[in-house]
């Protein structure tokens, strides 16, 4: 569920603000989505959860099975994992609120 609510943020943020071929689009998005890219997210929103949501983080990081994917490492596929979970227990719960302020933070990465 929250690779979902992620990747939608990732894609409804990169329509409004750009106009280009669909192609160069879903490169964009991508690069946003990557377990790479989510770890470097996982650093800069840390300080900002409250207890219950880095230990949903928590949680959903040490959830993950061994399959990572061969763009990432281990540790930043379980980052990016409890981003993830994070993401799909604050769409659940209905905090779309929380979840637009978590992504501004995300977004703002380079």
């Amino acid at each position: 569920m929250g690779d979902a609510v992620y990747e939608q943020f990732v894609r409804e943020r990169i329509v409004l603000s750009a106009n280009m071929p669909v192609g160069k689009l879903h490169s964009e998005a991508v690069k946003k989505v990557r377990a790479a890219f989510q770890a470097r997210a996982v650093e800069k929103i840390l300080p900002f959860l409250s207890e219950e949501e880095l230990d949903i983080f928590k949680r959903g990081r040490n959830a993950s099975g061994n399959a990572v994917p061969k763009s990432s490492n281990p540790a930043e596929y379980r980052r990016a994992t409890g981003l993830e979970c994070l993401f799909g227990y604050l769409h659940l719960c209905g905090e779309k609120q929380r979840l637009c302020e978590l992504f501004d933070l995300i977004w703002e990465i380079e």
